[in-house]
């Protein structure tokens, strides 16, 4: 089993971070380039909530049916592959309250890799990637909500 955390850490409140990931939609903004989100389904999130998407890595497509679980309006909610490359993948978002301007994003993946070994490679090559799309995603987040408050 192999484990990712990222914290970082936004000048705005909880509630707005909160609100700002209410929307699965946002998934395509969160995404590093050059990767594409093509989404084919996005429910509201909210307990049991689906999100159908494509990841295409180059000329590779990737898709993956995720599920929300654990969803609390303000601090924050999980989402576990249920069709995808990974065997295992479990990604928890917290919203964490360091005062009434300052909020900790902080992701917590566990993941299990496949056992072909062609997925087993694609696998791999995400999870070596992720550092990199964390510190894109605090960036994206940082400038969307700072900008605003």
């Amino acid at each position: 089993m192999k484990e990712f955390t990222h914290q970082v850490k936004i000048s705005v409140p909880i509630e707005a971070v909160a609100e700002f990931h209410r929307d699965a939609r946002i998934l395509r903004r969160l995404t590093m380039p050059p990767i594409i989100v093509q989404i084919h389904e996005v429910e509201p999130l909210d307990e049991g909530s689906k999100a159908d998407f494509t990841l295409w890595i180059g000329p590779l497509p990737v898709r993956w049916l995720a599920v929300h679980s654990q969803v609390d309006t303000v601090n924050g909610f999980t989402d576990t592959q249920v069709r995808g490359p990974f065997r295992k993948w479990v990604h928890r978002h917290s919203f964490i309250a360091l005062d009434e301007h300052t909020t900790e994003i902080r992701d917590e993946i566990q993941a299990e890799m496949a056992t072909h070994p062609f997925w087993y490679f694609v696998c791999w090559f995400m999870w070596l990637g992720l550092p990199m799309m964390f510190a894109y995603r605090g960036w994206v987040v940082r400038r969307a909500l700072e900008k605003v408050t």
